[in-house]
């Protein structure tokens, strides 16, 4: 990165302090992150001015940029539209991933003479009006029946073009013998007339209801009016038809005219975001779908890209918006959009079902990737852990310790986490061993076990509800020390498991435990037993691979710490510059230096 930060920089001094959109490319020339900003400058510099408060995922991104471009727009609005729509096509590896919707069916309404309506999934054909996608195809398929039972129209591909209808060119079908189809193809219906029904087709897939229930009341009045009964009573027919497909949207209240909602739940890997869209009083539309996490990015920040890809792809631009979370932070107030979270009445129950949906369509996700039955699983094993040790409490939080000290060189302890039956690998944690001289199991497990608790106790935080140390009644002996300087004897569960016969040892104990060698809650004794054993090994092998590295160079005089980093960062082992020739090294460090060191090292 160090040889593309002075091009780079000069790049962000030179952006426009306007709103806009920002690329950030590899070596490979690819895209790998696409942002927006109010500021450009501002932002873009932020990648490069903070990164002691930047988490790892964001400073590996850094590391990777080599081209910088940008867009600049009128609004931060149009920043996040183009940012929406650059995402899509483009893909970034470091940009939020959205759940592919491609399968999803459309209703297609043509635009051609005496127009089409049908569904489809394939939208290529821009000439054309879509509306959905739907997630529900018996949603799609109720308002294709609506339709087929409002209006006759024609589902047939002729190309009746004037000249064509003119020249007979065509002959109605059995859809106009059984009175489907008013029979356009040989002139039997005027094109205002069809385009009358199309036009009312396109109200209601909009939402709005009320102009074809003004038209087929109207239509039934004026039938009354004529005596013509019979004609009055289809009308009805229709009105009550398009009455009862309301009704079965759920009402809100008639003071919503217009509004969208949205509620988003998060995990540590994705986001999940109902939208609902409010028209007329009614609920006309909702949706649920999944956000990837790439960039540790914000709850805020996940909810409004998936607000700005509803809007895009439902073509739905309601200013009253209502959400579960603020979203003052990622944009400010625009014109075309207004944000609130409503905290009483109609606004209120409508987040609370939009969160609820937001919750099972979470669920229903969890359970595809099987991960319900995973916590269902390891709940069991927690139940029987408990029962088997007879714990009072199930123990979701449970520690284990390891020391690590090979021929009494570097020694470190282990402490590694599991929560819910797995490991929460940001809560594990090392020790270097500081009052201990020499390979003293016991007196460094004392110590691991003091410190870690100590702290825990200092900053208020949640204690396990089961301590393991790896090791048999000597080890445990240390540890029960340790939490009886702290107060916490008696109070924290603790159990030893010698590795030869898999024993758990408890304090004051003589008699060990015998679980068998099937049982679900010692497999997992010993899995945290191997993953602590695992974790402070790596880390006890990296200190002396560290440590010998440094020590052999650092004994050749004349050699400093500068020059040390040079050789490492080039050739990265000692067997590799032990490889290199005399004037390879001198190429790095200097004809004298090189030397020195081929002579140190020989």
């Amino acid at each position: 990165m160090e040889d593309y930060k002075e091009e780079l920089m000069k790049v962000v001094k030179n952006l426009p302090m306007q709103p806009g959109v920002y690329k950030y490319f590899n070596d490979e020339g690819k895209i790998i992150y696409i942002g927006k900003a109010k500021k450009l400058r501002n932002r873009v510099s932020s990648y490069f001015l903070k990164q002691a408060t930047m988490n790892r995922k964001t400073k590996r991104l850094v590391t990777e940029i080599r081209k910088i471009e940008f867009i600049v727009v009128d609004t931060e609005y149009d920043a996040l539209l183009l940012e929406n729509n650059l995402i899509k096509k483009n893909q970034p590896k470091y940009n939020i991933l959205l759940k592919d919707d491609k399968t999803y069916p459309y209703i297609c309404v043509t635009k051609e003479r005496f127009p089409r309506v049908f569904y489809t999934r394939n939208t290529e054909d821009k000439r054309h009006k879509y509306f959905g996608p739907y997630p529900s195809l018996r949603t799609m398929n109720a308002l294709l029946d609506l339709f087929k039972q409002l209006y006759k129209i024609r589902n047939c591909t002729y190309n009746l073009s004037e000249d064509n209808v003119a020249a007979g060119k065509y002959s109605v079908c059995l859809e106009y013998h059984i009175n489907n189809c008013l029979g356009p193809c040989e002139g039997k219906q005027k094109e205002e007339d069809y385009q009358q029904d199309i036009n009312q087709i396109l109200q209601i897939l909009k939402g709005n209801l009320s102009v074809p229930k003004e038209f087929f009341t109207q239509k039934m009045e004026e039938a009354v009016s004529a005596l013509a009964f019979e004609e009055a009573q289809q009308w009805k027919q229709k009105l009550d038809l398009l009455t009862n497909y309301q009704s079965k949207s759920l009402v809100v209240s008639p003071t919503f005219r217009e509004c969208e909602v949205y509620a988003i739940v998060t995990d540590d890997k994705f986001a999940y975001v109902n939208f609902i869209k409010i028209m007329n009083g009614g609920i006309m539309h909702s949706e649920s779908n999944q956000l990837t996490k790439r960039m540790d990015e914000s709850d805020s920040e996940l909810l409004l890209y998936a607000i700005m890809d509803f809007r895009e792809r439902y073509s739905t631009n309601s200013r009253k918006i209502y959400t579960n979370i603020d979203l003052s932070d990622v944009i400010d107030e625009d014109e075309r959009m207004e944000f609130s979270i409503p905290k009483i009445g109609d606004g209120k129950k409508l987040i609370q079902l939009s969160f609820k949906n937001a919750m099972y369509y979470k669920r229903e996700r969890e359970t595809s990737r099987g991960e319900i039955n995973d916590k269902k699983s390891s709940y069991q094993t927690l139940l029987q852990l408990k029962n088997d040790l007879q714990l009072k409490e199930v123990p979701v939080h449970i520690e284990c310790f390891d020391n690590s000290n090979i021929q009494g060189s570097n020694p470190v302890s282990a402490c590694v986490v599991f929560r819910d039956g797995r490991p929460a690998k940001k809560d594990y944690r090392h020790f270097h061993v500081k009052t201990v001289e020499g390979p003293n199991d016991f007196a460094s497990m004392e110590e691991a076990v003091y410190r870690r608790y100590r702290r825990l106790l200092d900053e208020k935080q949640k204690l396990p509800q089961l301590v393991i140390i790896d090791g048999g009644k000597g080890q445990l002996s240390s540890a029960v020390e340790a939490l009886e300087r702290l107060g916490l004897y008696g109070k924290l569960p603790v159990i030893g498991i010698a590795k030869k016969l898999e024993e758990i040892f408890f304090p004051e104990d003589p008699i060990p435990l015998h679980l068998s060698k099937k049982s679900r809650s010692l497999q997992l004794v010993q899995r945290l037993r191997d993953e602590a054993h695992r974790f402070g090994i790596t880390f006890h092998r990296n200190l002396r691979s560290k440590g010998s590295i440094h020590t052999k160079l650092e004994d050749i005089p004349g050699v400093g710490p500068n020059t040390i980093k040079k050789l490492l960062t080039h050739y990265k082992t000692l067997s590799n510059i032990k490889a290199a020739s005399v004037d390879e090294v001198a190429d790095l460090i200097g004809q004298s230096k090189a030397q020195k060191v081929k002579d140190g090292l020989a």
